[in-house]
């Protein structure tokens, strides 16, 4: 049966913005980021990462390096009690300088993403949810199917927001996790009232 899953932006959401981060010393968990994975594990959702990462396509860095960062972030997150489910990143960009260089479906804001997880690891897209920090990220969500949240903790988001599909505008990963975490206790007892 599938299942509901938070797709998490990873720079500005998840960790620190850091102009095309490379190094796994490079990353700093937001405050309370790691509090309000563990919640959503506690939850029972699934918890994916899924970022654009055009630093491979521009030859900043190797692809190798996304892995080791992702390697760290879990470190890190697990030191904290909490555990992500899975990542999935885009190393294409249409101005690239390598082979990565081309238009695919997998760059936010297209859903490539998220679809290529929910195949994988059997989401409902239906019942998930997007939290980044930009409006591709939303975009993102909706182009898939999911709720979406953005958080100030990243880029600076405009004022006049008219994305479809999104929610909300909070300050952090905190208050988006219960935003979900509250809609899922009230599916529930909706549920068990039925």
């Amino acid at each position: 049966m599938p299942r509901e899953a938070v797709f998490l932006d990873r720079d500005g959401t998840l960790i620190e913005e850091v102009h095309y981060l490379a190094e796994p010393e490079q990353v700093r968990l937001i405050a309370n980021a790691a509090q309000a994975v563990r919640k959503l594990n506690e939850a029972g959702v699934l918890v994916v990462v899924v970022t654009n990462q055009a630093g491979v396509a521009r030859g900043y860095f190797p692809e190798s390096h996304v892995f080791e960062v992702h390697e760290h972030l879990s470190a890190l997150l697990a030191q904290r009690g909490a555990r992500l489910d899975g990542y999935y990143y885009c190393p294409h960009h249409p101005e690239g300088v390598n082979e990565y260089r081309c238009e695919c479906d997998c760059r936010k804001p297209k859903p490539g993403l998220l679809q290529r997880a929910a195949r994988e690891l059997d989401i409902d897209l239906s019942q998930s949810w997007m939290i980044g920090d930009k409006v591709s990220d939303a975009e993102a969500g909706t182009a898939a199917g999911c709720r979406s949240i953005l958080v100030r903790t990243g880029h600076e988001l405009p004022n006049n927001i008219t994305t479809t599909g999104l929610l909300a505008v909070v300050d952090d990963l905190v208050e988006a996790v219960e935003i979900v975490v509250l809609t899922l206790r009230v599916r529930e007892d909706t549920s068990r009232g039925a």
